[in-house]
């Protein structure tokens, strides 16, 4: 998905600042998922799947350094294929963020994980987004989710939210000197105040709940009947 000044921005000190995060993050999570078949969709400038084991890897986006082009809104994948989906800052710059999320159930396979990274609305830079107004530059004019909310969303998909982190308590400022002296808020932010972070990584598992058979009620008194016969006819006997 090509989103206007994303590279610019990334080339920029705050850019590195989370892409430097995010890339480590993603490096643990995706360490100990395993399967065989794991899709990154977005920011083809991070790859997120770098330490990832699985057979078939691959980046899928619109445009960019990738290995499969096209829509995340329409993923040319056939339903329960995927054991993995990796979406870096994808739904909060869609316009249907919604429809991704159904395209990502359709493909993973049942115990398949989602990973999303997401800047958080409750943080200095959701501050910073709120001041600068939807026709500022990237990355301001995203759809920022809290956690809250996309975990809602998920729910309703049937995915169970197991795991997440925040990251990244700097304000959203855009001098490298300037990041650094806000460095001391990282070992802070981490064990005081986690939610704040200016970003965060949620993963989530589809789950696929087993049917069950209802009978009619005859149905079960006939079958106790028929499990107790032997036993009317054994004491019918010692009677005689």
């Amino acid at each position: 998905m090509s989103i206007p000044g994303f590279d610019d921005w990334l080339q920029t000190p705050q850019g590195k600042y989370i892409l430097d995060w995010e890339q480590a993050r993603f490096d643990q999570m995706v360490a100990d998922i395993f399967g065989f078949n794991a899709v990154q969709v977005g920011l083809p400038q991070c790859d997120c799947l770098r330490t990832n084991r699985m057979p078939l890897r691959f980046a899928y986006d619109s445009s960019g350094p990738v290995d499969v082009r096209g829509d995340a809104h329409h993923l040319p994948l056939a339903g329960n294929s995927l054991d993995l989906v990796v979406l870096p800052h994808v739904l909060e710059f869609s316009d249907d963020p919604h429809q991704i999320l159904r395209e990502v159930e359709r493909v993973l396979v049942p115990e398949g994980q989602v990973l999303i990274s997401g800047f958080n609305p409750f943080s200095l830079w959701g501050v910073k987004r709120r001041l600068a107004g939807s026709a500022a530059a990237f990355p301001w004019q995203g759809q920022y989710f809290s956690v809250r909310r996309l975990k809602d969303l998920l729910t309703l998909l049937s995915f169970e939210t197991q795991a997440g982190c925040f990251g990244r308590y700097s304000p959203a400022v855009t001098q490298e000197k300037w990041l650094r002296r806000w460095q001391f808020l990282e070992l802070a932010g981490d064990r005081w105040w986690p939610i704040t972070g200016a970003v965060y990584i949620l993963q989530g598992v589809k789950r696929q709940h087993g049917l069950r058979l209802l009978t009619p009620a005859w149905h079960d008194r006939k079958a106790r009947a028929k499990a107790l016969a032997p036993a009317v006819q054994r004491i019918q006997k010692d009677g005689q």
